[in-house]
């Protein structure tokens, strides 16, 4: 199958109910006295918009909708994307504050073997179309590489990753180690999991194949990042505010427990 039916939700719709979701999800510190009353109602309207974790954002026809609303309302926008829809990102009217392209097979037997494309039979194609067109995108971008022990790591993989990174121009190249939760338990295993000393490995190896040097790391997240130099978030002037009576989203009823 290489065709999808889409349906679209209004974008000013979605940024109203995400931010009542978030209100909904921070009620119940209002009433701790341990969180500072001030910080509490700082976080009522956010200044960060991770989209990403529910299925691929690039297929959501409004994006660029979306994204130009969170600006205005002074709010960063994260777009993580599998880089399988090349020419939806090349035509978005706007760009995200930061892109994050997930960069985890260094090649086309992984990519099938590992991320498993369900629909697109050219999706290795496409991706590649991806990388060559990130140094034209007028944004802060990062390669992910969700790194999987004894799949995806070994030296002629690195080679081959960097090979792509070099192609791509990104600002920053993030290595993370995989976590073995989810879906992903279907296809893998928890010996999958690398420690952080094989995150940093990987990236001691890497950042000279891309001119570049690890920047920082964090070893509960098995995460490395590897640049040129660490650089702020431009964060969007703000020229629309969320209306005062925008309220917050319902309670969900949880079924009860049955002992």
């Amino acid at each position: 199958m290489d065709t999808l039916e889409l349906t679209d939700q209004d974008p000013m719709e979605l940024l109203y109910e995400s931010v009542r979701a978030q209100r909904r999800l921070l009620s119940g510190f209002g009433g701790n006295p341990k969180v500072p009353r001030e910080k509490w109602l700082d976080a009522q309207n956010p200044k960060h918009v991770a989209i990403s974790l529910n299925g691929e954002p690039t297929l959501y026809t409004r994006l660029a909708e979306y994204m130009d609303l969170c600006h205005k309302h002074g709010m960063t926008t994260m777009l993580v994307t599998n880089g399988t829809f090349p020419k939806i990102l090349e035509k978005l009217d706007t760009l995200p504050t930061q892109l994050y392209v997930s960069v985890d097979a260094p090649n086309k037997k992984v990519f099938d073997e590992v991320c498993k494309p369900k629909w697109n039979t050219r999706a290795w194609e496409q991706f590649e179309k991806t990388i060559d067109l990130l140094p034209s995108l007028d944004t802060r971008i990062v390669c992910r590489h969700t790194l999987m022990k004894g799949i995806n790591m070994s030296d002629k993989h690195i080679e081959q990753f960097a090979a792509l990174d070099n192609r791509a121009d990104p600002d920053f190249i993030e290595n993370k180690g995989y976590v073995f939760v989810g879906h992903s338990r279907e296809n893998l295993s928890a010996e999958n999991m690398p420690r952080h000393d094989d995150i940093m490995d990987f990236s001691a190896k890497i950042a000279p194949l891309t001119g570049r040097k690890i920047l920082s790391d964090s070893k509960p997240s098995r995460v490395a990042l590897v640049g040129q130099e660490i650089s702020p978030m431009p964060i969007p002037k703000a020229t629309m505010f969320f209306p005062d009576d925008l309220g917050i989203a319902p309670s969900v009823k949880h079924l009860p427990i049955i002992q």
